[in-house]
């Protein structure tokens, strides 16, 4: 398992990804290899115990991980006639070889699980990694908009900038901190109605193109804040 250790990062860093942020580099050795056999792709190896130390275990079980999600994911098969863990890579998985295309599936690393609120890890997250970055936004600012909801008990029918400012308006919102100075009251209040009115608002009702993936990090790092501030 040589060749794989060269792809890895760092232990930490690796312990930190997600499966489908390890699966092409799983993939990449994948290929190189002329038999594949999740089993012995699983057995303990003097390369991998010295890269892990202390933290082989960890190790191990992410790397399988990664492999499962290439199986589900179409990019690894079981070999036809066998039934003791043979494997090759489909056409699929030689597809994204052949164009190095991993882009979709690499975005994993500009969006760190670590910090981010567990919805956003568990629902949006995947969303980003796969490239659909629109639903991905809508997502993160759903999730304010439903938090809000739920944390001032207010009902169904109270969406959108309306929720937010029967949530937040200041002195009478519900949510709304009385203590806190009144200008900052409104401010919270503008900020709120203004993430949900100009950035979860418009990918309800319209097709917006967003293409640049450190941009689209960026606001569901946004929206993590905002569910910190509710």
């Amino acid at each position: 398992m040589q060749q794989l250790i060269m792809l890895l990062p760092p232990v930490d860093d690796l312990l930190s990804m997600q499966p489908e942020e390890i699966a092409p580099l799983v993939l990449q050795y994948a290929e190189t290899q002329p038999h594949l056999n999740r089993y012995n792709f699983s057995i303990p190896t003097a390369e991998i115990e010295s890269y892990g130390q202390r933290k082989s275990k960890e190790v191990y079980m992410v790397l399988m991980e990664a492999w499962m999600w290439l199986e589900v994911e179409g990019f690894l098969a079981p070999q036809p006639g066998t039934t003791d863990g043979w494997s090759f890579v489909t056409r699929k998985g030689k597809k994204i070889l052949q164009q190095k295309d991993f882009s979709a599936y690499q975005k994993g690393s500009l969006l760190p699980s670590s910090g981010l609120d567990p919805v956003l890890v568990e629902k949006v997250k995947p969303t980003f990694i796969r490239g659909d970055y629109e639903t991905a936004v809508f997502q993160a600012f759903r999730e304010v908009e439903v938090r809000v909801r739920l944390k001032a008990g207010l009902a169904e029918t109270d969406i959108g900038i309306e929720l937010m400012s029967k949530a937040f308006k200041a002195n009478t919102g519900l949510l709304t901190d009385k203590v806190a100075p009144v200008p900052e009251q409104l401010a919270k209040h503008n900020l709120f109605s203004g993430a949900i009115g100009f950035l979860k608002n418009p990918t309800s009702h319209r097709v917006v193109s967003y293409n640049d993936p450190n941009e689209v990090a960026d606001l569901i790092r946004f929206a993590n804040q905002l569910l910190r501030l509710i």
